[in-house]
């Protein structure tokens, strides 16, 4: 397929997609029959639907522009994208293909007769119930270490995608992503059987701080667990 055809099939389903959220949604006059049902247009199968089509479009212009990329550009060094958060004193970071997003601390419910002690209860992400777990129970961290900070810090909740679907894991501290060199990783991987810790592939430098990269097959493995 020629740059031309790929551009112009991206621009023609561009076309196609009804951004209906602009016209009579959340974004426009508000005259949707359906929004008195959603609230808002995010919690629509038709707003889901668009997105969907977005986000494969934008898979397919990547893979269409590193099929036809100049030779030049494959030299480039290859890195891996980690979520670098915090956890108490320990620093961590986790590969962001099981992540879906980032959000806000918020409320979290308690179940009775739990029976994991990993479960703290569950969320409400975009109006659904989502099981919550505590990362430091699972991960055996000292729950009793805390950092004190001069700066303002924002503790977060990681959705992540779970064999079973959705999970929240809350963290003190996101510090973002960031694309970690291959064989940074690989040097931290090798050295893995020095490593001490639960679900650890292995522990590199990053900035000044020790990171502890996490094996993200056994971490869902132990979330699947402690949720059956």
């Amino acid at each position: 397929m020629s740059g031309l055809t790929a551009q112009s099939l991206i621009h023609t389903e561009a076309q196609a997609i009804d951004d209906c959220w602009n016209r009579i949604g959340i974004y426009g006059d508000k005259s949707c029959p359906l929004l008195a049902q959603h609230i808002h247009c995010r919690n629509c199968a038709v707003y889901s639907a668009a997105a969907t089509r977005l986000l494969d479009r934008y898979s397919f212009e990547q893979e269409h522009h590193a099929f036809y990329a100049p030779e030049s550009l494959a030299q480039k060094v290859a890195t891996r994208s980690l979520m670098i958060f915090r956890l108490g004193g320990e620093w961590l970071g986790l590969v962001t293909g099981c992540l879906d997003e980032v959000s806000p601390t918020q409320s979290i419910h308690s179940l009775p007769h739990q029976r994991s002690r990993a479960l703290l209860g569950v969320a409400n992400v975009r109006g659904a119930l989502v099981p919550c777990l505590s990362l430091v129970e699972l991960l055996g961290l000292d729950p009793t270490v805390t950092v004190t900070s001069a700066r303002r810090v924002m503790p977060r909740m990681l959705i992540v995608a779970a064999h079973g679907g959705p999970v929240v894991l809350p963290v003190d501290e996101v510090d973002g992503i960031h694309a970690i060199e291959e064989r940074t990783l690989s040097t931290a991987s090798n050295s893995g059987e020095h490593v001490s810790g639960k679900y650890t592939r292995g522990v590199l430098q990053w900035k000044d701080r020790s990171l502890r990269w996490l094996d993200e097959e056994q971490l869902l493995s132990a979330i699947t667990r402690s949720l059956t």
